[in-house]
């Protein structure tokens, strides 16, 4: 898929970029279980809907809320799913074992996914409408199975984050979720750290 930034707003109020690397781990910013649904932003089918519209899977070949539809049912076979990569996602990151109900979870979902088309008049890459919510799941749990699959996904390095996101810096060292959040805050508190030291020493 394409590349693609999402803005993210913690509740703190900061807006930050952030680019995942996959449009699976994109999934996982709408919510997630446990402590992660106060993050929740798919309440209801147009929501998923208007979050489509700005992901990465738009970024690939462009399209609106307008196009998309989801039931009740197919909404929460997607949060189902997300729930089931956060857990598992998270225990490849950790080094633990992989939950087996979760992976079954994403091996069930990969059957169908979003069809590329051309477009007669523009030539241009597209997507067979509707994009139905079942077509999403199936994108998501393709994504997922081949992140599981070949590794990569990583964990941002502060202590008070959990984003994740799969490293495709070219020197392949990426620790943070962005520089503009976590990355930035490293630097602000390393220079604090360096300057009382060096003031201290001083004395």
């Amino acid at each position: 898929m394409a590349t693609w930034t999402r803005t993210l707003t913690r509740p703190d109020g900061q807006s930050f970029r952030f680019d995942p690397g996959s449009f699976a781990l994109e999934l996982l910013v709408s919510g997630g279980p446990g402590e992660l649904r106060v993050f929740e932003a798919l309440h209801a089918p147009d929501d998923l809907a208007a979050w489509l519209a700005d992901s990465r899977l738009a970024a690939t070949a462009p399209f609106t809320a307008a196009d998309v539809r989801v039931t009740e049912a197919e909404l929460a076979a997607v949060k189902e799913l997300r729930d089931a990569f956060w857990r598992v996602a998270r225990s490849m990151v950790r080094g633990g074992d992989l939950p087996s109900a979760d992976l079954d979870v994403l091996n069930a979902a990969t059957a169908e996914t979003p069809r590329p088309v051309v477009d007669p008049h523009t030539r241009a890459l597209t997507w067979a409408r509707p994009i139905t919510g079942t077509q999403v799941l199936g994108a998501a749990a393709r994504d997922a199975v081949e992140l599981v699959a070949r590794g990569g996904v990583r964990e941002c390095s502060a202590d008070n984050c959990g984003l994740l996101f799969v490293d495709t810096s070219r020197a392949g060292n990426r620790r943070w979720c962005s520089m503009e959040r976590c990355g930035n805050r490293h630097k602000v508190r390393a220079h604090r750290a360096r300057h009382e030291t060096e003031t201290a020493e001083a004395q």
